[in-house]
C-alpha cells in the first residue's frame, strides 16, 4: 500500500502505525511507518528531530501502554477508535483518531493515526463519547448533583461502575501523603467474589504500595492490565504491586488517579473486569473519575470546615460550640451515651498571673499543656475547652473508680508539668439529667478553686 499517497490527503497531523502480530493475542514492535507533512513538521518542532519512516513509535511519542493497546485494537482487531485524554507530563490534551487499514503483510497490522494536541481541555471534545457511555456519565452526574448524602451516592455510583465493568470489585481509596494513611471511601464487591473488602488489605505496608502507582501510570491517565502480556509488563515495572494483586486473586485491573486541582486525592479501580469491554470501561472511567474527584474534594472541604467549627484552634481539643451541641443531643435523645458516665469541670489556676508577668504566649503554652494533660489522661473521652481557662470532660461508661484513677493521672502529670488546676466531678447514672450533673460538677470545681487559693494566697488573681 502506498502510505505516502494515502496520507497526502490529510491536513491534520497523521501517520500510519504498524503493529507486529505475535501468537496468543500478543503484539510486538509498534512503528511509525509513514507520516504526512503536518506530522513531520510536528516531530521536528516538538522532538527536535527529523522523522525517519519505520522508526519505533517511542522515539517520537511518549511510551504508553494504553496507546499501544489502542494501536493493537485498531491495526490488528480492526476497531475504529477515538479518545480525548490528558497528557499530564506535558500539560497538554490529546485528541486522537485511529482507523484500521488493510494489510498486505503477514503478521503485521496497520492503522492510520490522526492526532492533535492543545494546552487546554475542550469541553466539547470531552463530551464526544458514544451514546451509551455518555448516558452512563450523565446518569452519574445527575446522581452526584442531586445528592444529599454524597458518600452514600458515590457508593451507588461505584456499584453502577462495577456492574458496567462486569468486575469483581470496584473501589475508591483516598490517600493522604502527609499522614501516610489510606481510607476506603467507597467500594462494591460482587456477590461470591474471592476479593475481600479493601480494609482487609490496609496494613502498614499498603501505603507504600500506593506510592508506586503514579510512577507506574507514568505519562498516561491510568493503568490497564487486561491480559498476560500486560501482567508481564506490570511485573517488570512494579513487582511489589503485582505480588499484592496476585495474593488478592486479581488477574486484571484498571486503575485511575482521582485528581483535583493538580492534587491526587486517591485512586479508583475495577478488578477482574470483562476484558472485551476494555475500551468502553476506559472511556467511562476517564470522565467519571473527573466528576467523582470534584465531589470528593468538596466533601473533604466540608468535613474540614465542619471540623474547624468544632475544634479549639489553640489547644486542639473540642470547643464550646461542640460541647453545647453534644449536650443538646444528649438531652434531646439524638445521642446515646453509656451509663454511668462522668462529667468533669476543670479550671486552670493562675493563668492571669502568668499572662501578666510572662506574657500571653506563655499563657497560651500553659493552656496547651493543660489540654494535653487532660487528653492524655482521658484518652477515650471527649475533652472540650468551655471557654477561657475552663475545660469540660465527658467520659462515657466511667464510674467512680475509673474516674478517680483518671483524676489521679491528671494530678500526677500536672505536678510534673507545674500546672495547677481545680477539678469538680459528677458521675451520672441512668435517669439523671446531664444539666444537673454539669451544674454540680461546676460548683465542686469552684469549691476546689476556692480551697486552692486559700491554701496558696500568693497565687491568687490580681
Amino acid at each position: 500500500m502506498d502510505f505516502d499517497k494515502l496520507l497526502s490527503g490529510y491536513k491534520a497531523k497523521a501517520c500510519v502505525m504498524s503493529v507486529d502480530i505475535l501468537p496468543d493475542d500478543r503484539y510486538g514492535n509498534i512503528r511509525i511507518v509513514a507520516g504526512n507533512k503536518a506530522h513531520c513538521t510536528d516531530m521536528l518542532a516538538t522532538m527536535h528531530k527529523e522523522f525517519i519512516p519505520g522508526s519505533p513509535y517511542a522515539e517520537y511519542f511518549p511510551e504508553n501502554k494504553n496507546f499501544e493497546d489502542f494501536c493493537y485494537r485498531s491495526a490488528v482487531l480492526g476497531q475504529p477508535l477515538h479518545t480525548y485524554v490528558a497528557l499530564p507530563y506535558m500539560n497538554l490534551w490529546l485528541n486522537m483518531f485511529l482507523l484500521p487499514l488493510e494489510s498486505d503483510k503477514e503478521n503485521t497490522g496497520y492503522c492510520l493515526y490522526s492526532y492533535d494536541v492543545a494546552p487546554k481541555a475542550d469541553a466539547e471534545q470531552r463530551a464526544s463519547l458514544s451514546a451509551d457511555t455518555a448516558a452512563t456519565v450523565l446518569q452519574t452526574c445527575i446522581k452526584l448533583r442531586g445528592s444529599g448524602n454524597i458518600k452514600e451516592t458515590i457508593g451507588e455510583v461505584i456499584n453502577d461502575i462495577r456492574e458496567i465493568c462486569e468486575s469483581d470489585h470496584c473501589c475508591i481509596l483516598l490517600v493522604d501523603k502527609e499522614t501516610r494513611k489510606c481510607e476506603t471511601f467507597s467500594e462494591s464487591i460482587k456477590l461470591g467474589s474471592s476479593v475481600l473488602p479493601m480494609d482487609s488489605y490496609l496494613d502498614d505496608s499498603f501505603f507504600d504500595i500506593t506510592q508506586t502507582w503514579d510512577d507506574t501510570i507514568g505519562g498516561s491517565t491510568c493503568v490497564i492490565v487486561k491480559n498476560q502480556q500486560d501482567r508481564e509488563w506490570l511485573e517488570s515495572v512494579n513487582p511489589v504491586w503485582v505480588k499484592s494483586l496476585t495474593a488478592a486473586g486479581v488477574y486484571n485491573i484498571v486503575l485511575f488517579p482521582l485528581v483535583y486541582n493538580d492534587k491526587t486525592l486517591g485512586y479508583m479501580w475495577s478488578l477482574n473486569f470483562n476484558e472485551e469491554n476494555t475500551v468502553k470501561i476506559k472511556e467511562t472511567l476517564e470522565l467519571t473519575t473527573y466528576f467523582i474527584a470534584s465531589e470528593i474534594a468538596n466533601y473533604q472541604l466540608l468535613r474540614k470546615l465542619e471540623k474547624l467549627s468544632t475544634i479549639d484552634m489553640l489547644t486542639g481539643v473540642k470547643n464550646r460550640n461542640a460541647m453545647n451541641n453534644t449536650v443538646s443531643d444528649i438531652i434531646e435523645g439524638k445521642s446515646q451515651i453509656k451509663y454511668p458516665y462522668s462529667v468533669v469541670f476543670t479550671d486552670l489556676n493562675g493563668l492571669k498571673r502568668v499572662n501578666d508577668e510572662n506574657g500571653h504566649t506563655e499563657g497560651d503554652n500553659l493552656l496547651k499543656t493543660t489540654a494535653h494533660i487532660f487528653s492524655g489522661a482521658f484518652f477515650d473521652a471527649e475533652v472540650y475547652r468551655a471557654g477561657g481557662d475552663e475545660f469540660m470532660i465527658l467520659a462515657s461508661d466511667m464510674d467512680e473508680d475509673k474516674l478517680n484513677d483518671r483524676i489521679k493521672r491528671v494530678e500526677e502529670q500536672a505536678y510534673r508539668d507545674n500546672v495547677h488546676v481545680s477539678i469538680g466531678t459528677y458521675v451520672v447514672r441512668e435517669g439523671e439529667d446531664i444539666r444537673t450533673a454539669m451544674r454540680i460538677a461546676d460548683e465542686r470545681m469552684y469549691a476546689d478553686k476556692k480551697a486552692y487559693y486559700e491554701k496558696n494566697p500568693d497565687k491568687k488573681y490580681r
